[in-house]
């Protein structure tokens, strides 16, 4: 059993992940705790469920990137992870650029979710953006966070198939289900030190492998088999 780590999750809206992050720290299924939540806007849902959790929750206004307001924000939110004892930051629907004081302190010890498979479709419309390219599989995507949106190094992806008749809300609930399930293996991982940034690559030491003639097709084949 690993030691608990503590996380501070950083978030804009609703937080559905945060739930997910908290109820599994609380039920013992992560070896985490959540010791601190902030958020860019004062009235994101988010804060209100870390507050019915006996979380700090914290607003703390973000100005636009490179400018004075900006490096407040970033001076700001390192100091109150650094005041919670953090040791992993888990952005959670976080729709700012975080800035490089965090980044820099946090070396391999930020993480994001995005909804699509990265690295197609990153920004804020992952989900609409999928389906008005017209793919028949998307997804979600954990990783460690750098400098620029959605690029940095891949921990876990979930794919799920895109349906007749799907919206992006209707996309985007499938896909929920599984970031809540793969944003919380990639922090067991981290809390039980296996994992290792190669570059670009993510090793998880010892971590089971899918068959490797496993595969998601979408829509279904059709066709009886005919080939070896």
């Amino acid at each position: 059993m690993a030691d608990r780590i503590t996380l501070g999750v950083l978030v804009s809206g609703r937080g559905t992940n945060l739930q997910a992050i908290i109820d599994a720290c609380e039920q013992g299924t992560i070896d985490a705790k959540v010791a601190v939540v902030i958020s860019d806007k004062a009235d994101a849902y988010a804060l209100e469920r870390a507050r019915k959790h006996g979380i700090a929750a914290v607003h703390v206004p973000v100005g636009k990137y490179g400018t004075p307001a900006y490096e407040r924000a970033d001076a700001e939110q390192l100091r109150i992870l650094k005041e919670h004892g953090v040791q992993l930051v888990c952005m959670a629907g976080y729709m700012r650029k975080l800035g490089p004081r965090v980044l820099d302190a946090y070396p391999g010890a930020v993480m994001n979710i995005h909804p699509a498979l990265l690295p197609s479709f990153p920004g804020a419309h992952g989900q609409p953006d999928a389906l008005a390219y017209g793919v028949k599989i998307s997804g979600c995507t954990v990783h460690f966070a750098d400098a620029e949106f959605d690029q940095g190094p891949i921990i876990i992806q979930a794919a799920v198939p895109v349906v007749e008749g799907d919206d992006a809300d209707t996309l985007a609930a499938r896909i929920l289900q599984q970031e809540h399930k793969i944003y919380l293996q990639a922090i067991q991982w981290f809390a039980e030190g296996r994992l290792r940034i190669e570059g670009r690559h993510v090793r998880v030491l010892d971590a089971e492998q899918p068959p490797a003639g496993q595969a998601i097709i979408s829509p279904p084949l059709q066709i009886e088999e005919r080939w070896p």
